[in-house]
């Protein structure tokens, strides 16, 4: 049997490839063999003769060498390799080379032929077997459940085409396929590292044969996908470096800055350290955001990592963060700014210094397919919920978080009933797949095992491996003294509505931070009137929220009047200063990441957070407040308190 060509123009494969495994890593027939036979294909180009589509060796091919490189960072390039070499081999049945011909409406199930011989060659109660036939049956359904893929297994003896050997050759042996590096396969829990090395495997599948397929149709119209060909790290490094030594040279001379050339300075020291899991703990204000990316660009230079991963919760700042990173870098093209909200129209109107900006855009929407970029910038749900993912385009990417470094930003917004879920993600990770992983906040959750705050059945203490010298700040506890922004302060009495917008008319700037959209709006109207009166909440679209920030910062800057009512969202690392900020009930985590004077060099009078109890709603909890900000000596209030109506977040 002849199985299509390696040479488009003749129908012939021309690269030694006799006897078993050649250097494509496939046995073929081809005219060394004087073997001939019928054509089978792997694509067709409808209206086009048969002699241009893409052979089944082709194909074959293709998407094996891809995966191999795609699961080589974690071990298991022969084994990826021999998933790229089955995958399709149903479709060397009559019935799919008919429907490839148009002589048939369907070509029925191709993917599950060659996990069946997977099953058959390394046995179906084999780890071996299971993740090959796991791997292969998903790649174009999706992953399967143990026992849906067993009966699809079950059903797919009868789709194994007799002469698959004539193909293929023989199977390598066991001792071939085992990972080139320690993998811990038996560590964590119970089954998660197998199941966690099937996603893996997916991932590296399917990015291979979309591209592969993507490669060949391009070609076909005469055109060229750009992929990958970013800027190396080294670079990328290099002008952060160059930015910050900037930076450190127009800076007054003053306690905060000092403070933050201490933190930045003992960060990337501690580069040198071995991949794995870390904590930075830096209080707001302290420059955590270019002290986290200095640290990731220096240690993944030191140890060859692939890309840096920066996973923030809320859309309401990934545009801001992607922005001070573009600015730091001086480079549009190799950050990818991934989450739903995300405007491509937007950005390709955008245009760059040398007039690139639409190629170069649409070379980032295909990235964001599988992330192959230096930089990402996601959320949290689109990193989490990948990893848990089980069809095909949400897990391209997952391959490409191995072997790079992944900070995870305001790491205590991570919901508590998946908390057990993300940690163990993260562990494997960090384990398994040569990723580091930076636990990034202002108040670190007691994520660790020697916090002694997660147990498990058996009450042992479990969590993240990390100990006081995998933190990436200097003396946390001494920080919090030196940049201490709120002091706690319980007071009795109610406050209405009318007295926060009394308030409002005093001040020409000041927040008010509620915990509902509806109170947000309510209290909104009551202002509405005021010089600056604006509102912020998730009710707003992600664009509609940039624009009025954005707007809200200038105005500021320029010392206009800015009365703004808003939801939590501008809690979260949102870089805007108020003179003055009154604060709802809450936890003690929101009232310690800030909103007032984040940026001020004048911070040793700590603004003023008072708790009073509610006046009504049911489930509300007695813990309203005000947050008043006078680092520069301005008027503190004494007495005020905030109404708050319900624990609805918003």
């Amino acid at each position: 049997m002849r199985v299509g060509t390696r040479s488009s123009s003749a129908n012939i494969r021309t690269s030694p490839c006799c006897n078993l495994w050649c250097e494509s890593r496939i046995h073929c027939a081809c005219s060394r063999c004087g073997r001939a036979s019928m054509d089978i294909y792997g694509h067709s180009l409808p209206g086009r003769p048969s002699s241009e589509w893409e052979s089944y060796l082709d194909h074959a091919a293709n998407v094996a060498d891809f995966t191999s490189g795609f699961a080589a960072p974690f071990g298991f390039a022969a084994l990826g390799r021999l998933a790229g070499l089955l995958h399709d081999l149903g479709k060397l049945s009559p019935e799919f080379q008919a429907y490839i011909r148009g002589e048939r409406d369907s070509g029925g199930d191709h993917s599950a032929a060659g996990a069946r011989v997977a099953f058959d060659a390394y046995g179906e109660n084999d780890l071996l077997g299971v993740l090959l036939a796991a791997t292969i049956a998903a790649h174009h359904a999706g992953l399967h459940d143990g026992l849906d893929l067993r009966d699809r297994m079950e059903r797919a003896k009868a789709l194994v085409p007799a002469d698959w050997r004539s193909v293929t050759g023989p199977l390598p042996e066991r001792r071939d396929l085992v990972p080139t590096g320690p993998f811990r396969l038996k560590e964590g829990p119970k089954g998660f590292t197998t199941s966690f090395l099937v996603r893996m495997l997916f991932s590296c599948l399917v990015d291979a044969d979309f591209i592969a397929t993507e490669k060949f149709y391009a070609a076909a119209k005469g055109e060229n996908v750009e992929r990958g060909g970013h800027i190396a790290l080294s670079v990328l490094l290099e002008r952060l470096r160059t930015h910050m030594a900037g930076l450190a040279a127009r800076a007054p001379a003053s306690e905060l800055n000092g403070l933050r050339a201490g933190i930045l300075r003992h960060a990337t020291e501690q580069a040198a350290l071995s991949p794995g899991l870390f904590t930075l703990t830096v209080p707001t204000g302290g420059g955590k955001t270019l002290a986290s990316l200095s640290f990731a660009l220096e240690h993944a230079v030191r140890h060859k990592l692939d890309r840096i991963i920066y996973v923030i919760p809320y859309t309401s700042i990934i545009d801001q963060t992607a922005s001070v990173f573009r600015s730091a870098l001086g480079d549009d093209a190799d950050i990818l700014e991934h989450h739903a909200s995300f405007d491509w129209e937007a950005a390709r109107g955008k245009g760059l210094p040398d007039d690139e900006a639409p190629a170069a855009i649409a070379k980032l929407q295909r990235a964001a397919e599988n992330w192959d970029v230096p930089i990402v910038v996601t959320t949290a749900v689109q990193f989490f919920e990948s990893l848990y993912a089980n069809r095909t385009s949400r897990c391209r990417k997952l391959h490409n978080i191995a072997n790079s470094v992944v900070i995870l930003d305001e790491v205590q917004t991570l919901p508590v009933h998946l908390l057990r879920p993300c940690m163990a993600a993260l562990e494997e990770l960090a384990r398994n797949y040569s990723t580091s992983i930076v636990l990034c906040t202002a108040t670190q959750p007691a994520l660790r095992k020697m916090d002694d705050a997660i147990r498990d059945k058996q009450k042992t203490p479990i969590g993240f491996d990390i100990d006081d010298a995998r933190e990436l700040a200097p003396d946390p506890k001494g920080l919090y003294e030196k940049l201490k922004r709120v002091r706690v302060e319980r007071l009795p009495g109610k406050v209405s509505d009318a007295e926060v917008a009394a308030r409002f008319a005093e001040q020409p700037q000041m927040l008010c931070i509620v915990n509902t959209r509806a109170h947000a709006q309510a209290l909104f109207e009551m202002i509405r009137a005021l010089p600056g009166a604006a509102h912020l909440s998730t009710l707003m679209c992600p664009r509609h929220r940039r624009m009025v920030l954005e707007d809200l910062r200038v105005r500021l800057r320029n010392g206009e009047p800015v009365r703004l009512v808003a939801t939590s969202l501008i809690e979260a690392g949102v870089d805007i200063d108020f003179p003055e900020v009154w604060r709802a009930a809450t936890g003690a985590d929101s009232t310690a990441h800030g909103g007032a004077d984040r940026n001020s060099p004048r911070f040793t009078r700590a603004p003023l957070l008072r708790h009073v109890a509610p006046s009504r709603g049911r489930g509300s909890k007695p813990v309203q407040l005000i947050l008043t900000a006078n680092p520069g000596g301005g008027r503190s209030l004494t007495g005020a308190r905030i109404e708050t109506r319900s624990q609805t977040s918003p």
